[in-house]
């Protein structure tokens, strides 16, 4: 038996498919970046996301990752009041949703606290309220990233202040947010909603794509000196969902053109495709010693993938498996895999299976394949001419 490959497509576009990246340069001012799909987490473009770096208020996702955890296993309820410390109440430095000492809060007014006005104040009464402290929640912060996959952060506190040990890097960010629309949609509108007021004090969100992009619904922005001015944005548009994320432009107004134009990028210069369906046929393998000389290859799995609209040539989808397969072979027996590879990007494999049985060829047709081993004659390779000096 050897390994047979078929080139069965040799035209598409530049392409991904789960946790693969597309070879796609998009220029952009911001330092790091990246850009998802959300329904596959497909990675569209990335520059320099694996790099931890400072992520501003754009780190309160997990503070409220936290929060939204507890709420969906029932370990907190929306209406649970939480006791402001002195410490939360002092915390002033930065955005602040104006909670008073010795008061108590409800969780879900904590949330928006968070997620609308982006308070300090208000992750620190989380934090002291779930883990007895900030810095205990900081560490409960790093564990709970790397359960969730999240290589690439640290924490130190709640807020997303200035702090060495406090990093994200771009993907990681970008995990998190699928994650929350993902696992808590019954909150994750709150990252929508355009102002809350607490203290009889309103205040606007900030995320700037809400008059920028049709269909963005999230979901945090950040700034600080040294992280510059960042944001983690998503919208959704004709059912799908489109994830950015990017930190380390000049201004808040670059900040929004700049999340504008990366979001416009990311719907409009790729589009979802399905190539083949659960059932099609993507090409034949050849069969030994089998009522037939060949067997259908299908998929059981949809082949669907993000094409990139500015190349539309490159692909190369080949046909893999160990054959000639000798029969006999069941319906449904996995045969190979169907492997489509773009230039610069990571390649995917999709499981091929049997679309029908092979049986064995019976008497006669045993009988034939004997007496054809028999007369065949044996080739011999012609010895190899010297090599003339030149």
């Amino acid at each position: 038996m050897t390994r047979i490959a078929l080139t069965v497509l040799a035209f598409f576009a530049s392409l991904t498919g789960v946790g693969a990246a597309l070879a796609v340069e998009i220029p952009t001012p911001a330092k790091h970046a990246i850009l998802m799909d959300y329904d596959t987490g497909a990675v569209l473009f990335e520059k320099d996301a694996e790099t931890p770096t400072a992520p501003a208020s754009m780190s309160k996702l997990m503070t409220v990752a936290i929060v939204l955890d507890r709420l969906h296993s029932g370990q907190l309820k929306p209406d649970d009041e939480f006791y402001v410390s002195e410490k939360a109440w002092r915390e002033r430095e930065g955005s602040s949703m104006f909670v008073r000492v010795d008061t108590k809060i409800k969780v879900i007014d904590l949330l928006r606290g968070i997620i609308v006005q982006s308070g300090n104040d208000a992750c620190i009464v989380v934090a002291e309220n779930i883990a007895g402290s900030e810095e205990a929640f900081a560490d409960l912060m790093t564990k709970k990233a790397r359960e969730w996959g999240l290589k690439n952060s640290t924490f130190a506190n709640a807020s997303g202040l200035p702090d060495p040990g406090h990093k994200m890097s771009m993907r990681d960010l970008a995990i998190l947010a699928r994650k929350i629309i993902h696992d808590y949609p019954e909150y994750y509108k709150i990252f929508g909603e355009r102002q809350f007021t607490w203290e009889k004090i309103t205040q606007a969100n900030r995320n700037p794509l809400f008059d920028l992009v049709d269909g963005a619904d999230g979901l945090k922005t950040g700034h600080t000196e040294e992280s510059g001015y960042g944001l983690v944005g998503s919208a959704i548009q004709n059912g799908v969902r489109r994830i950015v994320v990017f930190n380390g432009t000049a201004s808040e107004k670059e900040r929004a053109s700049e999340g504008q134009r990366l979001m416009r990028v990311a719907f409009n210069d790729f589009v979802s495709r399905t190539l083949y369906k659960p059932g099609d046929i993507i090409g034949d393998a050849l069969v030994f010693k089998g009522a037939a000389p060949t067997v259908p290859l299908i998929t059981k799995e949809p082949v669907s993938m993000i094409l990139y609209r500015a190349g539309m040539e490159d692909v190369k989808s080949t046909v893999v498996y160990e054959g000639p397969i000798a029969a006999p072979i069941e319906e449904g027996q996995q045969i190979g895999y169907l492997r489509v590879e773009a230039p610069g990007g990571d390649a995917r494999e999709f499981p091929l299976y049997a679309g029908r049985a092979v049986k064995e060829p019976g008497f006669l047709g045993m009988v034939f394949f004997g007496a054809h081993a028999l007369l065949a004659r044996p080739e011999h390779a012609p010895d190899a001419a010297p090599a003339q000096a030149q």
